[in-house]
């Protein structure tokens, strides 16, 4: 609701920001603040921003030093009392409400109150944290600061002490200040849309921060956002900037050291003329003048911040942009709309709800029409419609100049963007929004490419894919992939997958993108919170500190990045990036390019401006990609590059094994969840792609298994999923059949086990054919390559060296038991000779070194084995026997130490029988029950260690011998859970007989306490009997049982997995035996004396592996990845396919049809009521333009009133054509004054979105423009507001007010004289040469009014000559420089088959804008000034015959927003040509380009419509393009 009388245009009491009349309202009648209990109010706050004291304190003291606030310091009586009837100051606040010195006797005693001098700055008492009581316990910010408060500061306070993150947007909600209805529909759409534009883009919200009209919709939205979101969503950070003196409850946030928090009551009955803040806002800032009750104090500053923020930029993977604004306009009043032509006028892009009424609606209306039709009648109708209550009020001056702004406002429509509900295709307020961000930034002029780039920044800041696919990614710009690299790699550092998915969508190569250079970059942009960027840091702080003599180098290199890889993907891989050389260095980045587009520090653009011959180090950059991204523990980030990558199963065993032990160093529960699970989906990654291979071809499977990966440090898949631990890969089927394959070498695997056996045993039997092999040769062939077949092959060494251990250890025992004499025996020297063949093989596993590891990686290996500690243990013991039992003392110590070691050689046994597919998991699972008795033995231990204790200290005194104390308290208390009762512990079966009375006796117990009389008992026999009972209750019922249900949980879990975990174990076996000698020991010494002469005596090098790691040939390996790719592609379409399977998402799919089907109907519906009220809209405004028509002629006014249903639209119609064609008949007006209906097409129009690549100016929009706008530059003047058709001076234009301007310039003796005055005036000759100035216009002889000419193209708003030197035509030369752009080979390029031209163009250093080197002239000189600033003195002459040679391409009158009514601009336009390059003209005109100004630069720069220049200079070169038929 507007109030009766509106207010002026330079009114600060405006709506744009939620601004309500000026009323005075009584601080001493607001209510105290309820308070609630003090338990609560500690808890409160105890809770702050920034999670611990110290920042509080920080805060405490920072912002009282740069914060301000205002307090009136002269009281002087107001003629207005408060609503209570209190007097009160000029500034609104009682005598009580003032400090005690503004009240005594002062030296402005009877001076007129002035908030100038009498308003004083003073530290603010009023910041921290707020709380709305009654409201949840949700914590916001506030701050009480002076409307002088600079923006920086501000700034700088929300974003480091309040904690808020840059914003990627601003999004500045304006409209009307008091609650307004909304229809529910529209209220929802645009509730969810603002508030998911907010969330996505990580945007700020500016409103008015009260609980009233817009600013409560927003936060209404806000907590309807909160609601119905998790917490992982974010919070949408909503800042309310207000009136300090306006704000009801205000004392209650008053805290001198701060308030943590400070409560806050929302009395919305008792708050009379102020307004309560919203609780659904999270930051508040509180504009303080001095005064109370005074809206509108807060605009200013709130504009300035706004703009300042604007100009910031905020930099996220290497990409700069500066932060974009919009404005949002619900509803509203002339404030309103004072706001949105200030927003347009600034460039600022404005999105217009229509339906939410008022301002909103009148602009909604009209956007869609040409200029030409947005007439005063025309607003004067929408107005009567939208401002019923107050349209009768409107002056004729106020509707002119609505109809100006308006006029204004259309006219800009690449700014301006209607949203209109279910109508052009918008369905949310956040893509309107965000469309109209783009639509404004392609409206701007750029050169080159940079439009597109910015626009590109945008949608990659704003995270809004959808954005980027509609209004970006269009056949409009065809993108180059280079051109997307700069963006592909924000997308990665900022984790946005849509975007990388996108990039690679429209041409982007990882091969091309992914370089050293880009790869360092992205290392060193690091997500700081990832355990990575931990062990890198360490990795760093290892390295030794470089010379000085060095060149520096970035701090990150590639070689620490490769070491950290090792240790996460193991030792047994090669380094994946080498470390550099001596004296070199990696590549640094190229130089910034030197157009930048808003980028501050590092520019992504130099990163990819190579040399053409420059080559990327990385062998496989999709590879090195994967790796940071796992790294980093990015799921979908990682799954789009691993779908790209060729070695798939290699690169997905490769991520689960970094996964892995990466989690093993994580802390955090959550993350170490998160990657151990993307570890088991790479697994099964790694096992559906191996499944494709294995059922197209096995053989080629199996060659995927051990081929050597270049790529992944020179290691193979299996290597990786063996020492991933991946036992899920390892049990497949494809990869058992190859270790099956493996374990019987070239034997057949269908041979019996039995023939195996009988051949070993009777190896003549090989050349009978009973055992058959795979080769064919082998078959047939002859009968010695048939036996060193079948010895070498796996499984016969396996049992051969079983036969050989089982007779090893019979001899062990028969020697032990039967044949231990003391000088050993021959069975005896042959188990030494026996153990010396097995110490002998365990060396050379130690040594064997086939990959080149190296001794202690070797050692670390072979150490790391559970066996291999057993049977060096087994070793060590049986030496340490044998030493004892050579010396004939220790004879019987050495039998029991041997004795003990065939134990340990007994459970060797136990390894053998792994590779036993009944008895292999059975051993798995004793060896986890081990775990499980270990763990329990220390709770057995306490019961047992307690009871045992008290049991000897109750029955026997003072045992000093420690062997009887020990077996009183462990030994019978461990007996007694097995049964074994003492027999005296209930004096029943007592006895001394049985024990030593003073325990003197070594082999007999001593007695417990007893009578010496009676020889009885004297212990507590109850206490003893009900400490044995507990004992056994708990040790033999609770402790056993739960050991049972321990055996039996561990018996289930490996159970459920006894199969993978035997077949993942089973290879360790196989590969063993697969490089072991074929003779068993002792034989096998043999083989080592073989081996030794062959290594060390021949230096033959030792043969790879050839079936566990194979290095392929080139062509054959890229065949083979070819057809891995392939495979993956299938695997990833059946995915696919499943997942569209499931039943969740055939039930999510039905679900968004129908809600799309629901939405469909909903919009038509909505188009179908918009039609019609279309229509009827078009009736009543022919009505209107009737009614008025016919008083103007003096007739009486025929009023038409329609109340119809909308069935009789078509009805009406046609008898509203029957009233005007009776009318006309009757002599009311003549054929032309009859307003025509409303064609379809302006129907159509009001429809149609404002397209932003229209051009500024309507077709029908012939007059000047720019010399119309409201503020003059460079002053604080105000033009009288001009509408389109009353610029003519013929058209009548009673109220036409302008105010006079005319500028006082330096230099005065090249101007006209300043002031209104006509005496001055009176020499000056018009229509004449007058002196050196000539004062002819080009478009004949101007009216001279009054003793001042009139500008001849119309009205301007303003008289004077303003900021132009002489009354009349101000003339002016516009040299156009041109030359063919031409590429590096000398030829002219072209675009859309015309030639494409150049510009000479310059700029100074304070404007924005490029223009061409013409302007102004010296009186008496030819060349301009500004051209004479850009080019030698010497050169002048020459280039003034260039210029009597060139072409005049425009002579007349040029629109600028410096012409007057009694002063303007026109101009001569020459156009100077090159179009030979080889022109000496040409080549002295560049020799003679130098920019005498430091501020001014010049630059050659390609034609084209994007150039940007100033409106009429780009017209001007339009028309050079048109000339010679350039490119434009």
């Amino acid at each position: 609701m507007e109030p009766p009388t509106l207010r002026k245009a330079g009114s600060k009491q405006e709506e744009a920001f939620g601004v309500q009349p000026r009323r005075v309202a009584d601080l001493g009648t607001v209510p105290s603040l309820r308070r609630s209990n003090s338990s609560l109010r500690k808890v409160r706050r105890s809770q702050n921003l920034f999670g611990n004291s110290e920042k509080q304190e920080s805060l405490s003291s920072w912002i009282p030093e740069n914060i301000k606030k205002k307090e009136c310091m002269y009281f002087v009586e107001s003629s207005k009392l408060s609503d209570a009837g209190k007097v009160v100051c000029e500034c609104g606040y009682t005598r009580q409400q003032h400090l005690e010195e503004a009240t005594r006797p002062h030296t402005w005693q009877g001076k007129d109150w002035d908030p100038k001098k009498h308003v004083q700055e003073m530290p603010t008492d009023a910041f921290g944290d707020i709380v709305f009581t009654g409201l949840g316990q949700k914590v916001g910010k506030y701050v009480r600061l002076s409307q002088d408060t600079p923006p920086s500061v501000i700034y700088h306070l929300m974003t480091q002490y309040w904690g808020l993150d840059v914003p990627n947007l601003l999004i500045s909600v304006t409209g009307g200040a008091k609650d307004f209805n909304m229809k529910p529909r529209l209220k929802s759409v645009f509730r969810r849309g603002l508030v998911k534009v907010a969330q996505t883009t990580g945007a700020w919200i500016i409103t008015g921060g009260s609980h009233t009209g817009v600013m409560k919709q927003v936060g209404e939205a806000v907590r309807d956002f909160t609601l119905s979101s998790s917490h992982n969503e974010g919070e949408v950070v909503t800042v309310g900037v207000a009136t300090w003196g306006t704000v009801h409850n205000r004392e209650d946030l008053i805290h001198p050291s701060g308030g943590f928090p400070a409560e806050y009551v929302m009395d919305e009955e008792g708050q009379g003329h102020l307004t309560c803040l919203d609780s659904n806002h999270s930051h508040f800032i509180l504009v303080d003048d001095g005064t109370h009750g005074r809206y509108g104090v807060e605009i200013p500053l709130r504009t300035r911040l706004e703009k300042f923020i604007s100009e910031q930029t905020k930099e996220r993977g290497g990409v700069a942009i500066k932060i974009p604004i919009v404005c949002v306009v619900l509803e509203g009043g002339p404030g309103t709309l004072h706001t949105i032509y200030n927003a347009i006028t600034n460039g600022t892009p404005c999105v217009v709800v229509e339906g939410s009424g008022r301002v909103a609606d009148v602009i909604a209306q009209v956007a869609g029409l040409p200029i030409s039709e947005v007439t005063i009648s025309r607003i004067q109708q929408k107005l009567s419609v939208f401002f019923q209550e107050v349209f009768e009020t409107l002056t004729e001056s106020r509707i002119a100049e609505w109809t100006k702004k308006i006029q204004d406002i259309v006219r800009r429509r690449q700014l301006l963007t209607i949203f209109r509900e279910g109508k052009d295709g918008q369905q949310d307020v956040d893509v309107a929004i965000l469309q109209a961000l783009l639509k404004a930034s392609r409206s701007h002029d750029h050169f080159g490419h940079e439009n597109w780039d910015h626009q590109l920044k945008l949608a990659v800041a704003w995270n809004r894919v959808d954005i980027a696919r509609s209004e970006i990614f269009t056949d409009e710009r065809q993108w180059k992939p280079s051109e997307l690299h700069p963006m592909m790699t924000a997308a990665l550092i900022s984790n946005k997958p849509e975007f990388v998915k996108l990039f690679l969508e429209n041409g982007v190569r990882l091969k091309e993108f992914v370089t050293w250079d880009t790869l360092l970059y992205l290392y060193q942009n690091l997500d700081p919170s990832c355990l990575f960027h931990s062990k890198l840091q360490k990795v760093l702080a290892e390295e030794p500190e470089r010379p000085v003599c060095t060149p520096p180098a970035p701090r990150v290199q590639m070689h620490h990045v490769a070491q950290v890889l090792r240790e996460l993907l193991g030792d047994f891989t090669q380094p994946l990036y080498p470390r550099p050389r001596t004296g070199d260095r990696p590549r640094l980045l190229l130089p910034v390019p030197n157009i930048k587009l808003n980028v501050q520090g590092v520019s992504l653009r130099s990163l990819y401006k190579r040399s053409p011959g420059h080559v990327a180090f990385t062998m496989d950059p999709v590879r090195d990609l994967l790796i940071w991204a796992i790294i980093q523990n990015r799921r979908e980030l990682a799954e789009i590059i691993w779908a790209q990558s060729q070695d798939c199963i290699a690169a997905a065993l490769a991520c689960s094994k970094i996964l892995k032990e990466l989690s093993k160093e994580e802390e955090d529960t959550d993350s170490l969840e998160e990657m151990l699970a993307l570890a088991d989906e790479y697994e099964h990654r790694a096992i559906g792609v191996f499944t494709e291979c294995h059922r197209k071809d096995e053989d080629r499977a199996q060659k995927l298994l051990t081929r050597v990966s270049e790529a992944w440090g020179k290691t193979t898949c299996l290597q990786l999923a063996l020492e991933a631990k991946d036992m899920k890969f390892v049990s497949h089927g494809g990869v058992q059949a190859f270790l099956t394959k493996v374990w019987w070498g070239q034997l057949c695997v269908d041979n019996g086990l039995w023939r195996v056996i009988v051949c070993m045993l009777a190896f003549p039997l090989l050349y009978t054919g009973l055992i058959s092999f795979r080769e064919r040769r082998l078959q047939a062939g002859p009968g010695l390559p048939r036996v060193r077949a079948f010895f070498n092959a796996p499984v016969v060494i396996f049992h051969l060296n079983i036969l050989s251990y089982f007779a090893f250890l019979c001899l062990f025992a028969y020697v032990l038991m039967v044949d231990f004499q003391p000088t050993p025996s021959c069975c005896e020297y042959l188990i030494y000779f026996w153990l010396f063949s097995l110490v002998c093989e365990e060396l050379r596993q130690l040594f064997y070194d086939p990959d080149e590891f190296g001794l202690m990686k070797m050692a670390l290996l072979y150490f790391s084995d559970f066996w291999n500690k057993l049977d060096i243990g087994a070793i060590l013991l049986f030496i340490a026997g044998l030493t004892c039992r050579l010396i004939p003392a220790l004879l019987y110590p050495g039998r029991i130490i041997l004795s003990l070691d065939f134990i340990m050689f007994c459970l060797r046994l136990m390894h053998i029988f792994t590779i036993s597919k009944t008895l292999g998991p059975k051993i798995i699972i004793v060896k986890r029950m081990m775990k499980d008795v270990f763990f329990f033995l220390f709770l057995l231990a306490v019961w047992v260690v307690s009871f045992g204790v008290a049991k000897q200290a109750i029955l026997i005194h003072n045992e000093s011998r420690v062997d009887w104390i020990f077996r009183g308290v462990v030994y019978q208390s461990y007996l007694t859970i097995f049964g074994q009762m003492p027999a005296y512990i209930d004096g029943v079966n007592f006895s001394l007989d049985q024990c030593s009375p003073n325990g003197t006796d070594p082999y007999k117990p001593k007695c417990p306490e007893s009578d010496a009389v009676r020889h009885e008992p004297a212990f507590p026999e109850w206490l003893t009997v009900i400490l044995l009972c507990l004992y056994l209750l708990f040790t033999n019922i609770l402790l056993l049982n739960l050991l049972i249900a321990m055996f039996n949980y561990t018996f289930q879990q490996v159970q459920e997995h006894t199969d993978q975990i035997w077949k993942f174990q089973r290879h360790d076996l196989i590969e063993e035996y697969q490089g072991r000698p074929p003779a068993p020991p002792p034989f096998i010494l043999l083989s080592h004396l073989h081996l030794f002469i062959k290594r060390v005596v021949l230096k033959i090098p030792a043969r790879r592996r050839k079936q566990l790691k194979s290095k392929l040939e080139k062509n054959e390996e890229a065949a083979l990845l070819s057809w891995e790719i392939y495979l993956k592609e299938s695997y990833l379409q059946n995915q696919q396919y499943q997942q569209k399977q499931r039943p969740e998402q055939k039930i999510q799919d039905i679900g968004n049809k129908v809600s799309t089907m629901v939405d469909l109907l909903e919009m038509e519906s909505l188009k179908r009521s918009g039609s019609m009220e279309q229509r009827l809209a078009s009736l009543e405004e022919q009505e209107f333009l009737f009614s008025g028509r016919s008083k103007s002629h003096g007739e009486p006014r025929w009023a038409v009133t329609l109340h119809l249903p909308a069935a009789q639209v078509a009805q009406t119609s046609r008898a509203l054509h029957w009233v005007m064609k009776a009318l006309r008949d009757g002599g009311f007006g003549s054929e032309e004054g009859i307003p025509a209906p409303a064609p379809q097409k302006a129907s159509e129009g009001q429809d149609l979105e404002p397209d932003g690549r229209q051009e500024e100016e309507d077709v029908g929009d012939t007059h000047h423009v720019n010399a119309r706008h409201l503020l003059y530059p460079n002053s604080h003047v105000t033009r009288f507001p001009v509408p389109n058709e009353k610029v003519p001076w013929e058209t009548a234009f009673l109220i036409y007010d302008p105010p006079f301007y005319t500028d006082d310039r330096k230099d005065r003796g090249l101007v006209d004289p300043v002031g209104n005055a006509l005496e001055p005036l009176s020499g000056i000759s018009y229509n004449a040469v007058d002196g050196p100035i000539d004062r002819r216009s080009f478009h004949g002889v101007y009216v001279v009014q009054d003793g001042l000419p009139l500008n001849p193209m119309g009205r301007t708003g303003l008289r004077g000559r303003g900021s132009l030197g002489c009354f009349g035509p101000n003339h002016t030369l516009q040299p156009v420089i041109t030359r063919w752009r031409r590429n590096q080979d000398g030829a002219i390029c072209r675009k859309s088959i015309k030639k494409m031209l150049e510009v000479l163009v310059v700029k100074h250093s304070l404007s924005e804008h490029w223009a061409l080197p013409g302007g102004s002239r010296e009186p008496g000189e030819i060349l301009p000034r500004k051209l004479k600033q850009v080019l030698r003195r010497e050169f002048w002459s020459s280039f003034q015959n260039l210029l009597t040679q060139g072409t005049e391409v425009y002579r007349g009158y040029v629109d600028d927003p410096r012409n007057t009514d009694n002063a303007w601009i026109e101009t001569v336009a020459i156009s100077i040509h090159f179009s030979d390059q080889s022109d000496m003209d040409l080549k002295r005109l560049n020799s003679h380009l130098h920019a005498c100004d430091p501020g001014m630069s010049v630059r050659w720069q390609v034609v084209d419509r994007r150039i940007p220049l100033y409106a009429n200079h780009k017209t001007i070169l339009q028309k050079v393009a048109t000339l010679y038929g350039a490119f434009y």
